[in-house]
């Protein structure tokens, strides 16, 4: 395997078989997720296609030099010790143990808001006042971002795009309210299925004028919570994410790969503090209503592999890939520049992910911001133990 992004240090990597063919046991979507089909990224109808090209954004070079170094990927174990879990404030947000500005803001639901990847849609705004991201894939080799606001807000968030299947699989166990910008009729009645309520382009969302469709839908999580009150949508906190206590660590991981296809290869640098992203060997930054650019940034990255496949519509539609999400896999917990290796499960969308290390115990993440990929088993995670020199 390739590792374009490594120099130095040891390349560690974990690949999987790629399964495609719809499983039998998940050929029905059932309100309230008992069963569950896990199909994925698709395109929209063909009122709403878009050019989802690869061509590079204008970016500032990568500040470390690097080159490309053949390595093997191997099977990685790490020994996680049993920690005993600090229980979060009562005041702190149950995705990410972090306080609240204001405590009676930890009793209203949570706003999931689909972002949009493509290089037209870079820089990004609003990603850094989420409270917890996904990253999925879509297709053509790209991802896609949901952005979790519960406590948080953000008066301007976007490019907003369009859902996909894979999308309430992942939003259910937060409850949240999707806000999205179209979606093919079959995708639509799979996500509002599977128990979670959308919300359109329309109040709550705007256009900008410094791009072009479909890449230039914004919001404010705000105005759109006061839609979802105006829908009598349920206004209920999110339970906890991921158990959040002292994470022990395990091995050295400085520098992260996941290279989502040829043309989307993402690295997360460590800098002693947070993790910074970098897409294609670029700095990937965020942009705020004034202008001001910043490179995207997480407290911990949490890794989920999945089996991926190929759904197809009962009727009219397109035929997509998609990402199995119940049941287990390998799960990766990067965090303080050290990485973790557990496995996660859950039996139905509307369960929490449940990690466990390679004892079966617990596997605890730290209080922070944290960037969930959902990443296919067959595409190469590799890490360096030191930066590059």
């Amino acid at each position: 395997m390739r590792n374009p992004l490594a120099t130095t240090g040891r390349a560690l990597g974990r690949l999987k078989n790629d399964f495609v063919g719809l499983p039998t046991s998940h050929k029905a979507l059932l309100a309230g997720g008992t069963v569950v089909v896990v199909v994925a990224v698709g395109f929209g109808g063909a009122a709403l296609l878009s050019n989802d090209s690869t061509t590079p954004a204008t970016t500032v070079p990568l500040a470390v030099t690097t080159t490309t170094t053949t390595t093997t990927p191997v099977t990685t174990s790490s020994t996680s010790t049993t920690t005993t879990t600090t229980t979060i404030a009562a005041l702190s947000s149950p995705l990410n143990g972090l306080p609240a500005d204001d405590p009676a803001l930890l009793e209203r639901r949570a706003m999931a808001i689909k972002i949009d990847n493509h290089a037209n849609a870079r820089p990004q705004s609003g990603l850094s006042d989420a409270d917890l991201v996904y990253e999925l894939l879509v297709e053509g080799g790209l991802s896609r971002f949901i952005a979790i606001f519960h406590d948080n807000d953000s008066a301007y968030v976007g490019p907003i795009r369009s859902g996909r299947p894979t999308d309430p699989t992942l939003i259910r166990p937060t409850g949240a309210v999707m806000v999205y910008s179209g979606a093919q009729p079959w995708v639509q009645s799979i996500i509002v299925s599977a128990g979670v309520h959308l919300i359109g382009e329309g109040e709550g969302t705007f256009r900008i004028g410094s791009r072009s469709a479909p890449h230039n839908l914004y919001g404010d999580t705000l105005a759109l919570r006061t839609v979802a009150d105006s829908r009598d949508y349920a206004d209920e906190a999110p339970p906890m994410f991921f158990e959040i206590g002292d994470y022990a660590g395990g091995e050295p991981a400085a520098q992260i790969s996941t290279t989502w296809d040829s043309a989307n290869r993402v690295l997360w640098a460590w800098d002693g503090e947070t993790y910074s992203r970098f897409t294609n060997e670029l700095p990937h930054n965020q942009i705020d209503v004034d202008g001001v650019q910043t490179q995207v940034t997480t407290d911990f990255i949490v890794v989920l592999m999945a089996n991926r496949y190929t759904a197809r519509p009962p009727g009219d539609g397109t035929a997509v890939p998609a990402l199995e999400t119940t049941g287990s896999g390998d799960a990766f917990v990067f965090a303080d520049g050290m990485v973790v290796e557990g496995e996660w499960s859950r039996g139905a969308i509307a369960d929490p992910f449940t990690l466990t290390d390679a004892a079966g115990n617990p596997l605890i993440v730290p209080t922070g911001r944290p960037w969930v990929a959902v990443f296919p088993n067959a595409q190469p995670l590799t890490w360096l133990a030191e930066p590059p020199s």
